[in-house]
């Protein structure tokens, strides 16, 4: 639904903690054992439990590799979540991607969605304000960034997201006292995903000329 950013430093090219390119055919290399998940920069999203909304009870559930693995990269490989993701291809892309995020500082949590209970959507809240793409906006302190799909072609285009992004909107600013503001940057190309945040109530605050992509700059202000 919602392609992340690319800004570029180095190894953040994509979103949070993707990996570069990888040449036709060439897998990432093999990970070492990851050390034991620390806390997050985010205050503790395996902790805010469940809300409820118009489609049903929706809660985080932080990925876990690998049990998480074979969910995600499905999803990944639907051809219209490729379109803007671009992280079609076999698992190990897929892992590489997550892994980089879980095995981080702790700004970028990648977490599975799930709606009364199933799995149907990928999330990745990070700290845009410790992210490349800070550079790219007035950012402020503790601006919490969001990126999301929606896996199963039967949830999109009933308007699911826009609930969705509400509700993750208001409980970000509830659980997180220290953010002002919640942000997005889909492709301004992806125009289902920019009305969902709009119909969520995110304001557009502009375009960002982001590498990679031209982006619509999303924010959902603390009232």
């Amino acid at each position: 639904m919602n392609r992340p950013a690319r800004p570029s430093d180095s190894h953040h090219d994509r979103r949070p903690g993707t990996v570069q390119p990888q040449q036709p055919g060439v897998l990432p290399k093999p990970r070492a054992p990851r050390r034991p998940a620390g806390p997050d920069l985010l205050d503790g999203v395996g902790r805010w439990g469940a809300t409820e909304t118009v489609v049903g009870q929706f809660r985080f559930q932080p990925v876990r590799l690998p049990r998480d693995l074979a969910q995600v990269t499905a999803w990944m490989n639907d051809p219209v979540v490729a379109a803007f993701w671009d992280l079609a291809g076999p698992a190990e892309l897929t892992e590489h991607h997550l892994a980089q995020q879980l095995d981080g500082d702790g700004r970028s949590v990648p977490c599975l969605g799930l709606l009364d209970g199933t799995p149907m959507s990928y999330w990745e809240l990070y700290r845009a304000d410790l992210d490349p793409i800070a550079r790219h906006y007035p950012a402020l302190p503790h601006d919490t960034g969001v990126h999301l799909l929606l896996g199963p072609p039967e949830c999109r285009g009933r308007g699911i997201g826009p609930v969705l992004l509400r509700a993750v909107a208001q409980r970000v600013l509830t659980e997180r006292h220290v953010t002002r503001r919640v942000v997005a940057e889909p492709d301004v190309r992806n125009i289902p995903s920019v009305r969902a945040f709009l119909r969520a109530g995110f304001q557009h605050a502009g375009d960002l000329a982001l590498p990679g992509k031209h982006a619509a700059l999303m924010v959902y202000d603390r009232h």
